[in-house]
């Protein structure tokens, strides 16, 4: 007899619309500081710009100062371009330093591990961050506002510390056991030997971020290249030498982000604009163009049949030509922004693993990537470790325009399930011609894992049509763990105005609609 629900709740997060600008992302209170950006008289630019570094303050598990990420801006006029601020690894890199452990991973599909997970956690496993610079450039070519006016409100919520609530604990406890093996880390995050625990008076409750704080008002000093080539450079540096990394000033003085033209594809009479190059944009633009002309216009077990065997083709071209990364699930954060004119972002950031490498720089306070991890350890592949060199990225930022206006900005989080989500979410938005309200509370299936893991909201006859064509996994939409990618977008509505949306189950997660340009 089949085990009833563990989750049997029924969680809504409706899609909100408003005339003017909107801000969706994973966390309502740095939304809101991307809607007074916008209400300030900043554009979609700004408010995004914001809203990321409002996050590093307030999801440290997600993305930060020390991560990377990926950055799609549409124009209302018609410009579309890509920020590429992925990490790099550093010049003096040894891949001899990974050796391959004996066996493999069983949870991660067979994925060869490292000695001493090398790859994932401590100094090792930190590749030279792009974020601040790459936020910054996209900032600078296509904002109205200084990068000092755009970083101050995260500076300040640095200045008031981490809310402690419940699911800050659970991210927390999550990773309580790595954090612990650094003392800074612990210092932070585990300051009596154990995850925080909320008060139960509901009254708030922070983890003091000074060193983290005094990095972001430097940085609003200072500017971007402050961490790369001033007076945190020289800060991060001996930090990183302290623990043993072998990234040098020559490899942050070196490092720049960069804005490239975007893969594009058009589609059921949109273009869409995706990242190009080693990112989740070629097997996103691959499935869908699989998928073109085949949809009926039905959510029906044929459409989720097409789902998973165009995105199962574009997965192996994936393996077959760019190679693997490591298949955990990362802790990726996404946010989707409009503004009144009808510019639009799509940002994919991340720290990949929960808390990145772990490590929180002691007099930066920064939480540091893992971006090794992204590697793989294989030598003598695509993807293989290798010194100066971009690692394999899952992000999928995609921005589509008709008529050269901007339609919908979408991304989402959780490693290598966003390229499905994505996908689907597409063509749910322009093979099916759902709203995005409907498009969001639509079940889903993940393709980029041997088994097509399958919503149990599917209904039966999806499911066993699924099921006589490949092997399948069915599981329950639970905030934890999530077993699909967690998506975001705002879109330009029909009728007028603009529509945001975001993943019930994402418990922090919001659309918020800004308020009146002041």
């Amino acid at each position: 007899m089949p085990l009833p629900p563990q989750e049997s709740w029924t969680v809504a997060k409706p899609a909100i619309r408003a005339e003017g600008g909107i801000i969706v992302a994973q966390n309502a209170r740095a939304a809101a500081v991307g809607a007074e950006i916008l209400a300030a008289g900043g554009n979609a630019l700004d408010a995004a710009v914001a809203t990321a570094f409002a996050l590093g303050v307030l999801e440290p598990w997600m993305s930060g100062l020390g991560g990377t990420g990926l950055l799609v801006y549409g124009g209302a006029q018609g410009e579309v371009a890509v920020v590429d601020f992925t990490a790099v690894s550093a010049q003096a890199l040894d891949p001899r330093l990974y050796p391959l452990a004996a066996g493999t991973s069983d949870d991660l599909f067979g994925w060869p591990l490292v000695e001493g997970d090398r790859n994932v956690k401590g100094y090792a496993a930190i590749c030279v961050p792009g974020s601040v610079d790459g936020l910054g450039l996209a900032l600078e070519r296509f904002g109205r506002m200084s990068f000092a006016e755009v970083i101050a409100p995260a500076a300040a919520l640095a200045e008031e510390g981490l809310p402690v609530d419940w699911y800050t604990v659970l991210q927390i406890a999550l990773g309580a056991a790595e954090l612990a093996e650094f003392d800074s880390s612990r210092a932070v995050f585990l300051p009596q030997g154990s995850p925080p625990v909320p008060t139960q008076s509901g009254l708030p409750k922070r983890l003091p971020l000074p060193a983290l704080a005094a990095t972001y008002r430097r940085l609003q000093q200072a500017g971007r290249r402050d961490l790369y080539e001033g007076e945190l450079a020289q800060t991060l540096l001996a930090d990183l030498k302290a623990g043993g990394s072998v990234i040098a000033a020559g490899d942050l003085a070196a490092y720049r982000a960069r804005i490239v033209a975007p893969l594009t594809l058009d589609y059921r009479g949109a273009r869409l604009h995706a990242a190009p190059g080693l990112t989740g944009g070629p097997t996103y633009a691959r499935a869908l163009a699989a998928l073109a002309g085949r949809i009926s216009g039905r959510a029906d077990a044929e459409a989720f049949i097409l789902y998973a065997e165009s995105l199962r083709a574009a997965f192996a071209e994936r393996f077959r030509a760019m190679g693997h990364a490591m298949p955990a699930a990362s802790n990726t954060t996404h946010l989707s922004v409009v503004d009144r004119a009808g510019n639009m972002v799509a940002l994919t950031n991340t720290l990949l693993s929960r808390f990145g490498s772990r490590v929180v720089l002691p007099r930066t306070g920064i939480v540091m990537n893992n971006a090794m991890m992204w590697f793989d350890p294989t030598p003598g592949r695509a993807n293989s470790i290798a010194p100066g060199k971009r690692p394999l990225a899952n992000m999928c930022p995609v921005l589509a325009t008709r008529d050269g206006v901007p339609l919908f900005a979408l991304g989402a989080c959780g490693g290598r399930r966003i390229i499905p989500a994505v996908t689907q979410l597409t063509s749910f938005l322009l093979d099916l011609d759902l709203s995005l309200d409907a498009a969001f509370a639509a079940p889903r299936i993940d393709a980029s894992t041997p088994a097509v893991v399958c919503d149990a909201r599917l209904g039966p006859g999806i499911i066993e049509a699924l099921a006589q064509r490949f092997p399948i996994e069915m599981v329950e939409a639970t905030v934890y763990p999530p077993h699909f990618a967690m998506p975001s977008a705002v879109m330009r509505a029909a009728e007028g105005g603009h529509v945001g949306a975001t993943h019930a189950l994402s418990p922090a997660a919001a659309a918020i609609a800004a308020p009146s340009a002041r």
